[in-house]
């Protein structure tokens, strides 16, 4: 039975997988309410489809960060669509001073992740998001392949062009910096998601 038809198993399910899922959002999200909005929507999500999940099709992680890729495009959406940025301040969570300072926290700790995905934006959909949940989420293929409900064969393809495609991205020259002016420090695994970033260049340069 799934975690979700059993409350005293979603609990259990819930705190396994809370701080991943929390992550996940972060690193999506750069506002801490909406952090938390998305974090519930995910489980809510979760109870309502439970009947869909299919142990021999992958891990429970990849069918949670699958649910947890269609929330956040739905938010995206749903933000496109706004007209003014305060409409949907009534629908926040409330949260105490805690609460934001934790999620703070983790939105800092992932915001190389986003630098990460945001350099991954001009690569086609399919190919991107499955260099998103590999590279940045570590997933690995087969559990990447069974988040976005693709077959693995496919999803080796996409990664190999992904991988081509970013190679020939980060291999432009660089612009020369101003006169005078010091070079930008290179992100390293030094700061939590550092790994991530590097480990993308890795891909680039087919050392993966």
């Amino acid at each position: 039975m799934h975690p979700a038809r059993d409350p005293v198993a979603f609990e259990e399910f819930y705190r396994r997988h809370i701080d991943g899922v929390t992550r996940f959002v972060a690193r999506r999200v750069a506002d801490p309410y909406t952090v938390a909005d998305l974090t519930a929507e995910v489980f809510l999500a979760v109870i309502d489809s439970g009947h869909t999940y299919r142990p021999g099709r992958g891990s429970e992680t990849a069918w949670l960060y699958g649910i947890a890729r269609n929330v956040v495009s739905a938010e995206r959406r749903r933000s496109a669509r706004e007209s003014a940025l305060g409409a949907r301040i009534a629908g926040h969570r409330l949260l105490d001073s805690d609460d934001v300072a934790r999620l703070e926290d983790k939105l800092d700790a992932e915001s190389v992740g986003r630098r990460a995905l945001a350099a991954l934006e001009g690569l086609p959909e399919g190919e991107r998001a499955l260099l998103e949940l590999v590279v940045v989420d570590q997933l690995t293929v087969a559990e990447a392949a069974a988040a976005l409900g693709i077959r693995q064969v496919t999803a080796r393809v996409r990664l190999h062009r992904a991988r081509k495609a970013l190679r020939a991205v980060t291999q432009r020259p660089a612009a020369a910096p101003e006169s005078g002016a010091a070079p930008h420090p290179t992100p390293t695994s030094t700061r939590p998601g550092g790994a991530r970033l590097a480990h993308s260049r890795e891909y680039a340069r087919g050392e993966a």
